[in-house]
């Protein structure tokens, strides 16, 4: 659930680089995080259709096609970032508007491209892309025993403020 404006932190989050973002991942493999474009949607469906079921949280990403063509629509209206190793889609991560004046943050890394640095990158991107579209809020929902998720996002500034029986809920500023 979204949190009240006494939930946020008091300080703002530290800077983030805005998008292109270009890097090597751990695996020396080329990586360009860009916004999204309309252009692409096959290519950013084509990535989840291929998401290993293990890697779902929380009901997401969809596991059908049809279903999955759906919920991208929806997020599309949001801010979106994508992941790219060179035609590739490997990663999208998404600010959806809120009702309170925020943006709920969700993010996904193919199974392919996990562990190498990549979701790290691709959150910050997003994250100085929604900074330089006027987002000032930000919030999520992670498993809790989700530890590497949990990690990233306070590395880059998120706090706790409410925590369910099998959810963490956390919040920025930017």
């Amino acid at each position: 659930m979204s949190p009240d404006d006494s939930e946020y932190p008091d300080g703002t989050a530290g800077s983030f680089p805005e998008p292109p973002v270009s890097f090597a991942d751990r695996e020396g493999r080329d990586i360009e995080i860009r916004p999204y474009d309309e252009d692409e949607f096959e290519e950013v469906v084509e990535m989840y259709v291929d998401f290993d079921p293990a890697d779902r949280a929380q009901g997401i990403p969809p596991a059908t096609e049809e279903r999955v063509r759906d919920w991208l629509e929806t997020l599309f209206e949001g801010l979106n970032v994508v992941a790219w190793h060179g035609d590739r889609a490997v990663g999208h991560a998404t600010l959806v508007p809120g009702g309170n004046d925020d943006h709920e943050l969700a993010i996904f890394v193919h199974q392919d491209y996990q562990r190498a640095g990549i979701g790290s990158r691709l959150i910050r991107a997003l994250l100085g892309h929604g900074r330089a579209n006027g987002v000032g809020k930000v919030w999520l929902t992670v498993e809790r025993w989700n530890h590497a998720a949990v990690g990233l996002y306070e590395s880059v500034g998120f706090e706790t403020y409410g925590a369910e029986s099998f959810e963490k809920e956390m919040a920025l500023r930017l």
